[in-house]
Protein backbone atom coordinates (compact mmCIF):
# COMPACT_ATOMS: atom_id res chain seq x y z
CA UNK A 1 0.00 0.00 0.00
CA UNK A 2 0.91 3.62 -0.31
CA UNK A 3 -0.31 7.11 -0.63
CA UNK A 4 0.16 10.87 -1.52
CA UNK A 5 -1.18 14.02 -0.64
CA UNK A 6 -2.90 16.06 -3.29
CA UNK A 7 -2.50 19.16 -1.17
CA UNK A 8 -3.52 19.82 2.37
CA UNK A 9 -5.00 23.18 3.58
CA UNK A 10 -7.27 25.87 3.91
CA UNK A 11 -7.59 26.01 0.05
CA UNK A 12 -7.88 22.70 -0.70
CA UNK A 13 -7.78 19.10 0.83
CA UNK A 14 -7.29 15.85 -0.72
CA UNK A 15 -5.21 12.37 -0.25
CA UNK A 16 -5.23 9.68 -2.45
CA UNK A 17 -4.92 6.00 -0.98
CA UNK A 18 -3.04 2.77 -3.57
CA UNK A 19 -3.05 -1.12 -3.10
CA UNK A 20 -3.23 -3.48 -6.23
CA UNK A 21 -4.62 -1.31 -8.79
CA UNK A 22 -7.38 0.09 -6.36
CA UNK A 23 -7.30 3.99 -6.25
CA UNK A 24 -8.93 5.62 -3.58
CA UNK A 25 -9.27 9.67 -3.28
CA UNK A 26 -10.10 11.11 -0.06
CA UNK A 27 -11.98 14.20 -0.56
CA UNK A 28 -11.38 16.77 -3.64
CA UNK A 29 -10.86 20.66 -2.53
CA UNK A 30 -9.71 21.44 -5.77
CA UNK A 31 -11.19 22.42 -9.33
CA UNK A 32 -11.35 20.03 -11.64
CA UNK A 33 -8.27 21.31 -13.97
CA UNK A 34 -6.13 21.40 -10.81
CA UNK A 35 -7.03 18.04 -9.40
CA UNK A 36 -6.34 16.61 -13.02
CA UNK A 37 -2.92 18.11 -12.71
CA UNK A 38 -1.88 16.95 -9.46
CA UNK A 39 -2.81 13.49 -10.14
CA UNK A 40 -0.71 13.41 -13.22
CA UNK A 41 2.07 14.76 -10.83
CA UNK A 42 1.47 11.64 -8.95
CA UNK A 43 1.40 9.78 -12.58
CA UNK A 44 -3.12 8.92 -12.14
CA UNK A 45 -5.40 9.64 -14.44
CA UNK A 46 -8.75 10.47 -12.91
CA UNK A 47 -10.21 7.19 -15.10
CA UNK A 48 -8.34 5.20 -12.50
CA UNK A 49 -9.92 6.41 -9.64
CA UNK A 50 -12.48 3.55 -8.30
CA UNK A 51 -13.94 5.93 -5.57
CA UNK A 52 -14.02 9.04 -4.16
CA UNK A 53 -14.68 9.12 -0.15
CA UNK A 54 -16.17 12.59 1.11
CA UNK A 55 -14.88 13.65 4.91
CA UNK A 56 -17.20 16.76 5.34
CA UNK A 57 -19.23 19.26 3.65
CA UNK A 58 -16.74 22.35 3.54
CA UNK A 59 -15.70 23.61 0.51
CA UNK A 60 -12.17 22.73 1.00
CA UNK A 61 -12.73 19.37 1.05
CA UNK A 62 -15.95 18.79 -1.52
CA UNK A 63 -15.15 21.87 -3.82
CA UNK A 64 -14.98 19.23 -6.82
CA UNK A 65 -16.07 16.01 -5.97
CA UNK A 66 -19.54 16.75 -8.22
CA UNK A 67 -17.84 17.41 -11.03
CA UNK A 68 -15.09 14.76 -10.80
CA UNK A 69 -17.71 11.85 -10.08
CA UNK A 70 -19.96 13.11 -12.88
CA UNK A 71 -17.30 13.59 -15.60
CA UNK A 72 -15.63 10.34 -15.17
CA UNK A 73 -18.09 8.41 -13.53
CA UNK A 74 -16.69 7.76 -9.96
CA UNK A 75 -18.65 6.97 -7.12
CA UNK A 76 -18.78 8.52 -3.92
CA UNK A 77 -19.26 7.48 -0.87
CA UNK A 78 -19.77 9.97 1.92
CA UNK A 79 -22.14 10.18 5.29
CA UNK A 80 -26.17 11.08 5.13
CA UNK A 81 -25.42 14.16 7.26
CA UNK A 82 -22.80 15.11 4.94
CA UNK A 83 -24.99 14.49 1.53
CA UNK A 84 -27.61 17.16 2.99
CA UNK A 85 -24.96 19.54 3.36
CA UNK A 86 -23.42 19.53 -0.14
CA UNK A 87 -24.20 22.35 -2.34
CA UNK A 88 -24.35 20.35 -5.36
CA UNK A 89 -26.14 17.13 -5.31
CA UNK A 90 -23.84 14.13 -6.30
CA UNK A 91 -25.84 11.39 -8.51
CA UNK A 92 -23.57 8.50 -7.56
CA UNK A 93 -23.57 9.52 -3.90
CA UNK A 94 -23.50 6.27 -1.63
CA UNK A 95 -24.63 6.67 2.29
CA UNK A 96 -21.71 5.43 4.47
CA UNK A 97 -22.42 5.65 8.01
CA UNK A 98 -19.72 6.08 10.94
CA UNK A 99 -18.76 2.66 12.23
CA UNK A 100 -19.52 1.21 8.64
CA UNK A 101 -16.68 -1.24 6.92
CA UNK A 102 -16.45 -1.09 3.30
CA UNK A 103 -14.78 -3.17 1.09
CA UNK A 104 -13.44 -1.47 -2.04
CA UNK A 105 -11.49 -3.57 -4.44
CA UNK A 106 -8.44 -4.75 -2.78
CA UNK A 107 -8.94 -2.04 0.85
CA UNK A 108 -11.21 -2.22 3.79
CA UNK A 109 -12.31 1.38 5.09
CA UNK A 110 -13.43 2.05 7.96
CA UNK A 111 -15.31 5.18 8.57
CA UNK A 112 -14.96 6.84 11.75
CA UNK A 113 -16.93 9.41 13.28
CA UNK A 114 -15.11 12.78 14.31
CA UNK A 115 -15.96 15.59 16.10
CA UNK A 116 -15.99 18.92 13.68
CA UNK A 117 -18.22 21.57 12.57
CA UNK A 118 -20.16 20.39 10.46
CA UNK A 119 -22.78 17.78 9.64
CA UNK A 120 -22.10 13.60 10.79
CA UNK A 121 -18.38 13.93 9.95
CA UNK A 122 -16.20 10.89 9.12
CA UNK A 123 -12.35 10.31 8.63
CA UNK A 124 -11.48 6.46 7.74
CA UNK A 125 -8.92 4.09 8.28
CA UNK A 126 -7.31 1.72 5.38
CA UNK A 127 -6.36 -1.75 5.61
CA UNK A 128 -4.89 -4.11 2.58
CA UNK A 129 -4.98 -7.61 4.48
CA UNK A 130 -1.42 -6.50 5.87
CA UNK A 131 -0.64 -2.83 6.47
CA UNK A 132 -3.07 0.05 7.98
CA UNK A 133 -3.29 3.91 7.27
CA UNK A 134 -5.11 6.07 9.14
CA UNK A 135 -6.27 9.33 7.58
CA UNK A 136 -7.34 11.77 10.37
CA UNK A 137 -7.72 15.58 10.00
CA UNK A 138 -10.55 18.10 10.72
CA UNK A 139 -11.34 17.06 14.25
CA UNK A 140 -11.43 19.08 17.29
CA UNK A 141 -10.76 16.54 20.11
CA UNK A 142 -9.06 13.15 20.58
CA UNK A 143 -12.43 10.72 21.56
CA UNK A 144 -12.50 7.41 22.71
CA UNK A 145 -13.82 6.51 19.34
CA UNK A 146 -10.92 7.82 17.54
CA UNK A 147 -8.52 6.42 19.88
CA UNK A 148 -9.82 2.62 19.52
CA UNK A 149 -10.07 3.12 15.74
CA UNK A 150 -6.61 4.58 15.08
CA UNK A 151 -4.53 2.17 17.51
CA UNK A 152 -1.78 0.05 15.42
CA UNK A 153 -1.23 1.96 12.77
CA UNK A 154 1.75 1.51 10.20
CA UNK A 155 1.32 5.34 8.42
CA UNK A 156 -1.03 8.45 9.39
CA UNK A 157 -1.43 11.48 8.53
CA UNK A 158 -2.85 13.95 11.17
CA UNK A 159 -3.81 17.04 11.17
CA UNK A 160 -1.53 19.81 12.89
CA UNK A 161 -3.73 22.75 12.44
CA UNK A 162 -2.50 25.57 14.28
CA UNK A 163 -0.30 26.91 16.96
CA UNK A 164 -1.71 27.94 19.97
CA UNK A 165 -0.18 31.22 20.91
CA UNK A 166 -0.15 31.74 17.05
CA UNK A 167 -4.28 31.65 16.70
CA UNK A 168 -4.76 33.86 20.08
CA UNK A 169 -2.47 36.50 18.82
CA UNK A 170 -3.18 36.00 15.22
CA UNK A 171 -5.83 38.01 12.88
CA UNK A 172 -9.09 36.06 13.50
CA UNK A 173 -11.98 37.81 15.02
CA UNK A 174 -12.91 36.22 18.91
CA UNK A 175 -15.29 33.84 17.38
CA UNK A 176 -13.36 32.23 14.53
CA UNK A 177 -10.71 32.16 17.38
CA UNK A 178 -12.99 30.05 19.63
CA UNK A 179 -14.46 27.75 16.53
CA UNK A 180 -10.78 27.10 15.39
CA UNK A 181 -9.53 26.22 19.04
CA UNK A 182 -12.90 24.60 20.14
CA UNK A 183 -13.64 21.06 20.75
CA UNK A 184 -15.75 20.59 17.08
CA UNK A 185 -12.88 22.66 15.40
CA UNK A 186 -9.48 21.42 14.68
CA UNK A 187 -6.48 19.89 16.58
CA UNK A 188 -3.65 22.63 17.24
CA UNK A 189 0.37 20.89 17.46
CA UNK A 190 0.04 19.93 21.13
CA UNK A 191 -3.16 18.05 20.62
CA UNK A 192 -2.07 15.94 17.71
CA UNK A 193 1.16 15.21 19.36
CA UNK A 194 -0.75 14.06 22.30
CA UNK A 195 -2.62 12.21 20.23
CA UNK A 196 -0.40 10.43 18.71
CA UNK A 197 1.34 9.35 22.14
CA UNK A 198 -1.91 8.05 23.48
CA UNK A 199 -1.97 5.89 20.07
CA UNK A 200 1.19 3.81 21.12
CA UNK A 201 1.36 2.96 17.19
CA UNK A 202 5.18 0.89 17.66
CA UNK A 203 5.35 -0.05 14.39
CA UNK A 204 4.35 3.10 12.44
CA UNK A 205 6.13 3.95 9.06
CA UNK A 206 5.53 7.32 8.19
CA UNK A 207 3.99 10.04 10.21
CA UNK A 208 2.64 13.33 8.07
CA UNK A 209 1.52 16.23 9.01
CA UNK A 210 -1.82 17.92 7.40
CA UNK A 211 -3.83 20.69 7.69
CA UNK A 212 -1.40 23.21 8.53
CA UNK A 213 -2.63 26.98 8.69
CA UNK A 214 -1.38 29.17 6.55
CA UNK A 215 -1.44 32.10 9.26
CA UNK A 216 -1.77 30.24 12.76
CA UNK A 217 0.73 27.87 12.49
CA UNK A 218 4.47 27.14 10.73
CA UNK A 219 6.36 23.97 9.85
CA UNK A 220 8.96 24.19 12.01
CA UNK A 221 7.16 24.41 15.43
CA UNK A 222 4.36 21.75 14.08
CA UNK A 223 7.79 19.42 13.50
CA UNK A 224 9.93 20.78 17.22
CA UNK A 225 6.29 20.04 18.97
CA UNK A 226 6.03 15.95 17.89
CA UNK A 227 9.68 16.30 18.43
CA UNK A 228 9.42 17.20 22.17
CA UNK A 229 6.44 15.19 22.91
CA UNK A 230 7.08 11.59 20.56
CA UNK A 231 10.95 11.89 21.17
CA UNK A 232 11.70 11.21 17.02
CA UNK A 233 13.99 12.30 14.77
CA UNK A 234 12.63 15.50 12.93
CA UNK A 235 14.10 14.72 9.97
CA UNK A 236 11.37 11.45 10.31
CA UNK A 237 8.25 13.98 10.30
CA UNK A 238 6.88 14.90 7.09
CA UNK A 239 5.00 17.68 6.55
CA UNK A 240 1.49 17.68 3.93
CA UNK A 241 1.93 21.19 2.08
CA UNK A 242 -0.68 23.03 0.32
CA UNK A 243 0.83 23.46 -3.19
CA UNK A 244 2.96 20.94 -3.34
CA UNK A 245 0.98 18.11 -1.21
CA UNK A 246 3.12 14.92 -0.64
CA UNK A 247 5.16 12.70 -2.97
CA UNK A 248 4.17 9.12 -3.02
CA UNK A 249 4.77 6.88 0.56
CA UNK A 250 5.48 3.58 0.53
CA UNK A 251 3.79 1.57 3.45
CA UNK A 252 6.06 -1.84 3.62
Amino acid sequence: MRFAVLGSGSRGNSTLVHSHNTYILIDCGFPLRETIRRLARLGVEPSQLDAILVTHEHSDHVHGVELLSRRYGIPVYLSEGTRRGLRKPIDAACILSAGDTLELGALEVKSVAVPHDANDPTQFVFFNGKRRLGVLTDLGEATLGVLECYRDLDALVIEANHDRRMLDAGPYPYFLKARVGGSHGHLNNQQAAALVARLECDALQHLVLAHLSEKNNRPHLARQTFVDTLGCDADWLQVADQHEGLEWQLIA
